[in-house]
């Protein structure tokens, strides 16, 4: 799918703290699309037969190590470039951790308030579906980030 950039279903998980700040995360340099990146969100495609939602649980587990109870759907869009041709939804999730990051995708995370985030977006290279889709509609729907 990926080596012909074909169009898959994908989702991204923003994961905010109680204290409203936004849970960041750079990306393994082992990742195939985008290594060491950060990113908005957990997050990644949805397997033939898997709903959004369920796809959305799977991947707070396998890159968070977490379980969440609430769920807020942020919207959906498409994103193509060179690398990623996608349709995807966008989830609001609101969790403090602990996280466990057992499957070797994350490499560093951070928490961030608005300010932070508009530094490391100007200053880091960030994965583009997520700017791209996700961002707007986090900024929506949480005054903190607008």
């Amino acid at each position: 799918m990926r080596a012909r950039n074909l169009q898959h279903r994908a989702v991204s998980i923003a994961v905010i703290g109680s204290d409203g700040r936004l849970l960041v995360h750079r990306r393994a340099n082992t990742k195939d699309v985008w290594p060491g990146m950060w990113d908005l969100a957990a997050g990644g495609v949805v397997a033939a037969g898997e709903s959004y939602a369920e796809a959305a649980k799977r991947e707070l587990v396998e890159e968070l190590g977490i379980v969440a109870d609430h769920w807020e759907l942020l919207g959906e869009g498409r994103f193509a470039d060179d690398s990623v041709a996608m349709i995807g939804r966008g989830f609001l999730v609101v969790h403090d951790g602990p996280f466990q990051f057992t499957d070797g995708e994350i490499e560093e995370v951070r928490w961030v308030d608005r300010r932070q985030l508009e530094t490391l977006l100007a200053t880091e290279s960030f994965v583009p579906d997520n700017v791209a889709l996700l961002l707007p509609l986090l900024r929506a729907r949480c005054a903190q980030f607008q």
